[in-house]
């Protein structure tokens, strides 16, 4: 299993990867593939070559299995602190036949060192419920100092 950052030539699997991510619980709908596949290749060469998104992945005899993303968020700086960034946590994914293997905690694993060897402040991450008890295992925490205002609900 090797765990390495994105690149280009990933872009399609990412975005199949996310495709069957957001359709794992729910009935899928093609008609909307295309659009889809075309906002998210866009999306994701932008960040791959940027330096605020990073995408680690894990890749299985040529084949990726699981990915993480992490969105690197500045701060304003402050009297007598130093200016550190933290961290968001997103679109954490494994294929089923690869889950319950420890891929996961592996890249989550790697996000920790790169987060601490670039003096990342904090890493957040708003996990599902199923979740929850990975994030754990990794030392994330639940914090009281977050609140959310919604302003464009889900369907």
């Amino acid at each position: 299993m090797l765990i390495r950052n994105a690149v280009f030539k990933d872009i399609a699997e990412l975005i199949k990867m996310r495709w069957d991510f957001s359709f794992e619980s729910k009935k899928e709908e093609l008609s909307i593939y295309n659009d889809f596949f075309e906002e998210c290749r866009v999306f994701f060469e932008e960040i791959i070559e940027g330096d605020k998104w990073h995408i680690w992945v894990a890749e299985d005899e040529g084949k990726l299995v699981s990915h993480i993303f992490l969105q690197v968020i500045d701060t304003i700086p402050r009297p007598g602190r130093k200016k550190l960034p933290f961290g968001y946590i997103t679109n954490v994914y494994t294929i089923p036949d690869y889950r319950n293997k420890g891929i996961g905690g592996m890249i989550i694993e790697d996000v920790n060192k790169w987060a601490q060897n670039n003096n990342m402040e904090l890493l957040i991450v708003w996990p599902s419920d199923k979740s929850i008890n990975f994030y754990d295992r990794h030392e994330f925490k639940p914090s009281k100092e977050i609140l959310e205002r919604h302003l464009n609900p889900f369907e």
